[in-house]
C-alpha cells in the first residue's frame, strides 16, 4: 500500500494494468517470487482469495481497488481520483478474482465525488457512480466504531512486496488492530486518530496492503457474522515494515457523509 500523501509517507497507488510493461504483465501470470525481508510474500503476507469469497470488491483502471457501496456506486480512496465531477474515464472490473477472466463484469464510470476535506483535512474517501448497476452483493459501511478492533481482513490486487508489480489474482490476509496511541507513536503528526485506523504486526511486520491496493476495503464481521467495511486502504511507510502498520480511512467516522453523498450523486 504505498503512494504519496503529499508528505514523506506513502499512498498505496500503482500504475493501471494497461500501463505496465510487457515484462511486468508476464510476471502477473505467475506467483510472485520471494523478496528479501518478506514473510510469505503474497497482499503482503497473504494468500489467493477464492472466487466469490469477496464478491463486492472491484478493480479500478487507474490502479486502485474499491468496494460496491451500492450496486451502482463504488467506495474508494480520495487519493485515487482527481476531483469531483463528470468522469467516464474509469473502468471498473467486478465479479472475479482473476483480472484476466473472460467472465469479468466491466462498467464505465459516469461521475466521481471526492470528499471535500481531501487533501487538506485527510478525508481520504471518494465515490464513483457507474453507468449501470452491477448485479453483485454490496458491502455495508460501518456506522459505529464498535467493529474497529480485533483482527481485520485486508485484500487487493496490489504488490506482494514493497516496490513489486500489481497482481493478476486477488490476494487476502489478516491483520490485527493497532491502537491509535501505538500508530501515533509510529507516524507522529501524520496520523489522525479520529479519521484513521491502523492494522498490522508492529514487532515483526510481514503482513500489509501495498502499492496498487489503494481504495480497497478492510473488513470485519458484524454481530450477525456478515462482512462490514471498517477501513479504506490509504497509506503507510513502505509495505509490511516492522514498526509501521498500514493506515486506513476510518469508515465509521465518515459513514454519514458517505451516505449523504451517495444519495445525491447525479
Amino acid at each position: 500500500m504505498a503512494s504519496i500523501k503529499g508528505r514523506p509517507l506513502h499512498r498505496r497507488l500503482a500504475l493501471p494494468l494497461a500501463a505496465v510493461t510487457v515484462a511486468a504483465i508476464g510476471a502477473l501470470t505467475a506467483p510472485a517470487a520471494a523478496h528479501a525481508g518478506d514473510v510469505n510474500p503474497t497482499v503482503v503476507g497473504g494468500t489467493r482469495a477464492a472466487q466469490g469469497e469477496f464478491p463486492w470488491i472491484v478493480r479500478l483502471s487507474m490502479g486502485c481497488d474499491g468496494a460496491l457501496y451500492t450496486k451502482q456506486v463504488v467506495l474508494t480512496a480520495a487519493h485515487c481520483v482527481n476531483g469531483t465531477g463528470s468522469n467516464s474515464s474509469i473502468t471498473v472490473t467486478a465479479g472475479v478474482v482473476d483480472l484476466q477472466s473472460s467472465s469479468a463484469t466491466k462498467v464505465r464510470s459516469t461521475y466521481v465525488y471526492r470528499a471535500p476535506g481531501y487533501p487538506n483535512n485527510n478525508d481520504d474517501w471518494a465515490l464513483i457512480k457507474l453507468a449501470s448497476p452491477v448485479n453483485l452483493p454490496t458491502l455495508p459501511a460501518a456506522t459505529t466504531s464498535a467493529y474497529n478492533k480485533g483482527t481485520f481482513t485486508i485484500m487487493g490486487w496490489g504488490a506482494t512486496y514493497e516496490g513489486g508489480p500489481q497482481q493478476r489474482y486477488l490476494q487476502k490476509a489478516q491483520a490485527p488492530f493497532v491502537t491509535d496511541a501505538t500508530c501515533g507513536s509510529a507516524y507522529g503528526a501524520d496520523f489522525e486518530g479520529p479519521k484513521m485506523l491502523c492494522a498490522g504486526y508492529m514487532s515483526t511486520g510481514g503482513v500489509d496492503t501495498c502499492q496498487g491496493d489503494s481504495g480497497g476495503p478492510m473488513v470485519q464481521r458484524d454481530g450477525a457474522g456478515n462482512w462490514i467495511q471498517v477501513g479504506i486502504v490509504s497509506w503507510g511507510n513502505g509495505c509490511a515494515r516492522p514498526g509501521y502498520p498500514g493506515v486506513y480511512t476510518e469508515v465509521s467516522t465518515f459513514a454519514s457523509a458517505i451516505s449523504s453523498a451517495a444519495s445525491q450523486l447525479p
